[in-house]
């Protein structure tokens, strides 16, 4: 396997070419002026507006949720209560779907009038919000009202669960001939309320073009749930999580290759800071003084007996690269990641005619 120099020039930090696709923009915060837009389209977003729809009928003494705050409420407790809760929560849902799916339409029109964003035949809609059927319902009905009002975009939930399409796109990170050798490689997704760190199985026997790629194990870690969580605490965390998913793969005789895709929320920079975007994460990530890949670089200097490579990319960019080898018959496509906030990103195919 080549050293680590080698291995580190095959993709820089936040690149804009990459193996299968070129990255046209990521991480856009469009503005108007009640402030980021995308701030409409979160899910802290969705359960302001079920408290908009509880307040009338809090008043009335009839509020079908009881005294659970709005954003409480679990997805499955959304789920349940949409397909077999009282008739007037599931009301209060259906209007919080509509109301919702009109405001990320005008967001979606908003980035379709960007010169990045021109040509965009098809945008895929991730993030934990769509790990639900309430989130699923949202993408439908936008994808309805963009058809009505004559927009011409293919609109779609993303095809992989998440949670694992966040960690999947990070083989995308790099051509697929470093890991020809091996079984598997190290990819982490890390969010404003998670960080999951898993094990993806390339499968490259069955599909060269990692169509086939799945998470083999994960950890995850809720960080949002402790306090005073330090952002040494979470570097140390990942770490660690990176540690024993080592020693599985290495005890289940699985090849992995030194390689580790990160995806983390912000602006990327060459040198692997991040220059903006990352402010709901522990602490501060946007320090000159913070480098993640070279923290996780010292804790973790090889895997097996070669050095590791680390690439890091925005983490809207990594969970949309685990749609790329289903995206061939488009050119220009997108994917938007609904969250603690609303990540994006715009993709042109390399391969395409």
């Amino acid at each position: 396997m080549a050293d680590q120099k080698t291995l580190a020039a095959v993709a820089s930090h936040g690149a804009a070419r990459l193996p299968s696709v070129d990255v046209n923009s990521y991480n856009v915060e469009l503005k108007d002026d009640e402030g980021f837009i995308g701030d409409r389209a979160s899910k802290g977003a969705f359960r302001d507006i079920i408290e908009n729809w509880r307040k009338p009928l809090r008043k009335a003494g009839e509020d079908p949720f009881g005294d659970e705050p709005s954003e409480a409420i679990s997805k499955k407790s959304l789920d349940e209560l949409l397909s077999n809760g009282e008739a007037e929560a599931a009301g209060v849902l259906q209007g919080a779907i509509e109301d919702f799916s009109q405001q990320l339409a005008i967001i979606i029109r908003r980035f379709l009038k960007l010169k990045a964003w021109a040509k965009t035949e098809r945008i895929v809609v991730g993030g934990g919000f769509r790990a639900s059927r309430v989130g699923e319902l949202i993408i439908g009905r936008t994808a309805v009202i963009l058809k009505a009002d004559k927009v011409d975009i293919d609109l779609r939930p993303i095809r992989n669960d998440p949670d694992e399409a966040g960690i999947i796109g990070a083989a995308h990170l790099a051509p697929s001939w470093m890991f020809k050798a091996h079984d598997a490689i190290l990819g982490v997704d890390i969010g404003g309320t998670n960080i999951r760190a898993g094990v993806i199985d390339l499968n490259l026997k069955k599909k060269a073009d990692l169509s086939k790629a799945s998470v083999w194990k994960y950890e995850l870690w809720r960080h949002a749930d402790e306090d005073d969580v330090k952002r040494e605490d979470a570097v140390e965390s990942l770490a660690a999580m990176l540690k024993r998913l080592i020693a599985k793969a290495k005890k289940e005789s699985l090849a992995l290759a030194p390689f580790i895709g990160i995806g983390c929320p912000g602006r990327i920079e060459e040198d692997g800071s991040i220059d903006r975007g990352a402010q709901n994460l522990p602490g501060n990530w946007e320090s000159s003084r913070f480098n993640l890949p070279k923290s996780i670089h010292e804790a973790i200097p090889k895997i097996g007996e070669d050095d590791t490579a680390i690439v890091l990319h925005n983490d809207a960019v990594v969970q949309g690269l685990s749609e790329a080898p289903f995206m061939q018959d488009v050119e220009h496509w997108a994917v938007l990641t609904i969250g603690t906030g609303l990540g994006n990103a715009k993709f042109t195919n390399r391969n395409a005619d």
